[in-house]
Parts: structure tokens; sequence; C-alpha cells
């Protein structure tokens, strides 16, 4: 087993983050790591980064006589540490030094298990590595030499290095290539058999893989670990009316998802901007929840999922099981009174079939038609019901004005919130289903 310290840098204070919380998550990261014991963690306020070595002077010989005691292997730093800080860092404390890109990186290259998912994890590491030539070799004046007849100088080791790193990466980006390509393929064979594509998102460890094998009935890996699932899992889901739907689970975001695997990774993320509907699974039970929702719209937002798809997100508020009376039904109450909010357990399966109920909906909204009256002074009403829903009979009375008009019962919803109490519904009755 490989000791392990973890240090979280905290430069977030004045952001009001909790600092403990990112060395937790930091910590469990690490943990994730096959091999490796975590002898310890700790929080090092930093006021200002030191472009040399992130911490200062002081705090390096500090912090390396701590070291003394746990006698670390590795240093795992949560935070970006530079190609030169970071060599500057293994020079003064004599141990190997990681940062949280690197970190991720050798989690994914551990958790890969298909051919695209070794392709993707090589490049992002390939395209890491070639950013930190400068901390892996020491020896940059070193020249190969040239052939004899060709005067002047030969090639430098670290250029030959970086020549060969992005003939690689070259090459990784071809072959990733030809994934798309047939990624493609299969998503325009499943649009000839009409089953639309869900696609479980959210925060790692929210418990994605748990709602997946238990609306799918699979057997994917579902454990209490960060990156879990890293291959992409797709099974059929059946809904309440017997319509059948393609249910997508999907790698976990992270805060400060390396840019690298962002890239390499986007050919399997390409499911969720192609899903007719996304579900962003998260987890209420843990206390920076709204910090972790707020890092999945970053990574839908880089990814760059459209507006739409945002708007018709629903958000599946899993893990109620863990939480105490108030707590829970504080989010049950916020969930009825939305139409885009499920509270759910995946583990007990509380609240999953109102989850599929509200897919169906999404998927096949069911649509009414409402006979409505309105006084001849309500054009907003009457205007939002034209741009909104099908008119499809209007009577302009002495009194008031009816419309019948046929629209789903989502837009019903907006209809009501925004113009309830101010118009008379007359009639409602359900469109018969195609």
């Amino acid at each position: 087993m490989r000791r392990v310290q973890v240090l979280h840098p905290d430069l977030r204070a004045a952001a009001g983050s909790d600092p403990r919380l990112a060395l937790e998550e930091a910590v469990s990261l690490t943990a994730a790591l096959g091999g490796i014991e975590v002898v310890g963690g700790a929080v090092v306020p930093l006021p200002a980064p030191n472009p040399a070595t992130l911490f200062g002077k002081g705090k390096v010989e500090e912090l390396g006589q701590g070291f003394e005691a746990s006698d670390p292997e590795l240093i795992v730093i949560n935070g970006t540490v530079t190609p030169v800080q970071q060599r500057n860092l293994e020079r003064a404390w004599k141990r190997k030094v990681l940062d949280r890109t690197g970190l991720i990186l050798e989690i994914f290259g551990e958790r890969a298990e298909t051919r695209e998912g070794e392709l993707q994890v090589e490049l992002a590491h390939l395209v890491y590595q070639r950013s930190r030539l400068v901390r892996a070799w020491t020896h940059l004046e070193r020249q190969r030499g040239s052939l004899g007849f060709v005067g002047g100088p030969g090639e430098t080791q670290i250029e030959a290095d970086r020549r060969m790193l992005d003939e690689r990466i070259a090459r990784l980006r071809r072959q990733l290539g030809k994934v798309v390509r047939t990624r493609s393929l299969h998503r325009a064979a499943r649009k000839k058999v009409p089953q639309p594509v869900v696609a479980l998102v959210g925060y790692t460890n929210a418990g994605k893989s748990t709602l997946f094998n238990r609306l799918t009935g699979a057997g994917v890996l579902a454990e209490d670990m960060l990156f879990a699932t890293l291959d992409p899992t797709m099974r059929e889901i059946r809904l309440p009316s017997d319509r059948t739907a393609i249910l997508s689970d999907t790698v976990g975001f992270i805060s400060e998802l390396p840019t690298q695997l962002v890239a390499a990774f986007r050919a399997t993320l390409e499911e969720v901007l192609e899903a007719a509907l996304i579900v962003h699974v998260r987890d209420m039970a843990h206390p920076d929840n709204e910090a972790q929702a707020a890092d999945v719209h970053a990574v839908l937002d880089e990814l760059g999922v459209d507006q739409d798809r945002l708007d018709a997100m629903i958000e599946a508020r899993n893990k109620i099981d863990l939480l105490d009376g108030p707590a829970r039904e504080a989010v049950e109450n916020a969930a009825a009174r939305s139409v885009d909010v499920v509270a759910l357990s995946a583990v007990t399966g509380a609240g999953c079939d109102a989850l599929l109920a509200e897919i169906e909906e999404r998927l096949f909204p069911r649509r009414f038609v409402f006979e409505l009256s309105f006084g001849h002074d309500e054009g907003r009403a009457i205007g939002w019901l034209y741009d909104h829903g099908d008119v499809l009979e209007r009577h302009d009375g002495e009194q008031d004005v009816r419309l019948k008009a046929e629209m789903t019962e989502k837009e019903f919803f907006q209809f009501e919130k925004e113009f309830g109490g101010r118009v008379n519904v007359v009639q409602r009755r359900a469109v018969a289903a195609q």
C-alpha cells in the first residue's frame, strides 16, 4: 500500500465555500485509487499562490517537517499545480507530488473498462503529460546528435519527447474520431426505432448508477465511491403506460473537472447532447449539494447543452432516505411545488414511480382541451394561449371572451401560475393518446 498525504490549499475562503468539505472530497478521491492508504489530510491556508512553490517558503518547510512523522510516499494537492511548482515541491519534500487533475486522471485510468474508455483516458493522460515535460525531464540540455554529414545541433530530448507525444495524441484522436462516427450511426439507427433516450447526469457519487439499476434492473457497479461508473451504459426502461425508452448512465461530474477529460470524453458525453431528456440526479444528503449542482450545470454548459434541454431537465433529488424528518419533509414539499423536481430514494425505491411518470409526461406529454372564459381586459392571457397552446375556437361575447385551447398539463400549470384567479376554466377533457 502506498502511503499518501492529502493537502487542500484554501484559496476559496472568500467565496464562502467550506474547505473541510473540499478536503473530505479530496481524501475520498484519493482513497478511490487502488493500493492507496491515506495517512493524513490537512487544509492549508493560502492567501496567494507562490509562482515557484505554490506555498510560501516557510510553509513548504513546515509541511516537509510534518511529513517526517507519517512518511508518505505521495503528496496529493487538491488544486492546480503548475509543472514548475510540482518540480520544486518534489525537490523540497523528496516525495512525489500529484495535483487534482493528475489524481482524477489516475482514477479514470484505473476504471476504464471498454476500449473507448481506455482511448479517452490515454488521450487525456498524454495531453496532461505533454504540459509537464518541463518537470519530467531534467536533462533538457542533452541533445540527440544529428548525422555527421548534417551540420548544426541535434534535436533536444524534450523536443523529441514532445514530437512523439504529439504523434501519439494525433493517432488517438483519429481512433476516437472513428468512435464518434460509430456512435452517430448507432444514434441514427435508434432514431429509426423511435425510442427516446433519457440521460442521467449528476455529480459523482450522487447515486446515478443505483437509480439506473432501480429503473432498469441492470447490474451496473454502484458503490459508495467517487467515479464508480466511468464507461457509459444504456438499457431499456418501461414507463407506466407500457411505452419504452432508453436510459443512459454517464460518468459523474465533479468540480474543477480537468479540461483534458471534458475534451477526451466528449464522444461519450455526446449521448447527453443528443438525449431527448436529461435527468439531473442530486445527492440531497450531501452538505454542499447546492455547489455540486452548480458544478454540474457548469459542465453541461461547457459541453454545449442547449437552453431548451436545460429548461426541460428533471431534477431527481436523491437520497431522501438519509435525511432526518424535517429535512426530508422540506425536500418533498419543494418537489411537490415544482413540475421539474422529483424527491426520491434510489435505494428504497421511494419516489421512483413518480420519476417514471414524470419522464413519460415529458417524452409523451398528455394533451388536454380546455374551455376558458376571459374578461375583455385579459389580453395578455389570451395572447399567452396563442403563443403556447393550440387555440381551436374563439367566441367574443358582450360579457366575456371564450376560448377552446389544447395544451399539455405542464403548459396549463404555467398558464395558471401566471394568470390563475383571473381566468375561469369552464371545462377540461383529455385528448385521446396517439
